[in-house]
């Protein structure tokens, strides 16, 4: 089968957990709880029993609201809907598909209460991080922006690649990202630079690749 020999100079080491994760998380309203995402819930209704032994009731209540057919699960399209960005747009499908899985520890395809105050801190930590690169304060992170968020974060990227990132995850079309694209993008990044670092056991910045090995590293993001 052919190869490819691939060439990643400078990945840098983006760290295992990446450094907003060190800062304590947010306490409050959840980050979808900053602006009124709710069609079909109330979030103060609990379901019978009340949350369980030791749960924050705040959490408890806002993991029933999004709950909507009471399976006690979560799913990718409950949790789209009860997150929106700044400017009042649900999240995209593929970042709240893609934030399921990574708390998904049973692989059902839905979160449980446990998974949600997980994934519930990990939102606050990247809304923390959005903020901190959206230095202008306009909602958006622009090609400057991100470029800045890519070196705090370890990589090093060209401003070619960036304005290229830029383009595959604006899906509003501004030449910016919202806060849902921007965690797509970072999470999808460390995800293939992961892979990248599984391959490049001599740590030179260049493997050797087959074709169904690099379709899969690029397509699934996994070593």
């Amino acid at each position: 089968m052919t190869s490819y020999s691939v060439r990643m100079s400078g990945y840098g080491q983006p760290p295992g957990q990446p450094y907003y994760q060190q800062q304590q998380p947010t306490h409050g309203a959840p980050a979808y709880a900053q602006q009124p995402a709710y069609q079909h819930a109330s979030p103060g209704r609990v379901q019978a029993g009340g949350p369980p032994p030791g749960a924050d009731p705040t959490l408890w209540s806002w993991f029933v609201a999004v709950d909507q057919d009471r399976s006690g699960q979560i799913s990718a399209d409950e949790l789209r809907q009860a997150l929106t960005n700044s400017n009042w747009s649900y999240f995209n499908p593929e970042t709240c598909r893609l934030m399921i899985n990574i708390f998904d520890r049973d692989h059902s395809g839905t979160i449980n209460f446990q998974e949600f105050c997980g994934l519930w801190q990990y939102l606050q930590q990247w809304r923390a991080t959005f903020d901190s690169f959206d230095t202008d304060r306009s909602g958006n992170i622009d090609q400057r922006e991100l470029q800045t968020a890519f070196q705090r974060l370890g990589y090093s990227l060209s401003p070619n690649f960036t304005r290229l990132v830029l383009s595959r995850f604006d899906t509003q079309g501004h030449r910016a990202l919202k806060l849902d694209d921007f965690i797509q993008c970072c999470v999808l990044l460390h995800m293939l630079t992961d892979s990248f670092r599984a391959r490049d056991t001599q740590k030179r910045g260049v493997i050797q690749i087959n074709y169904e090995d690099f379709m899969t590293m690029t397509i699934l993001g996994k070593p």
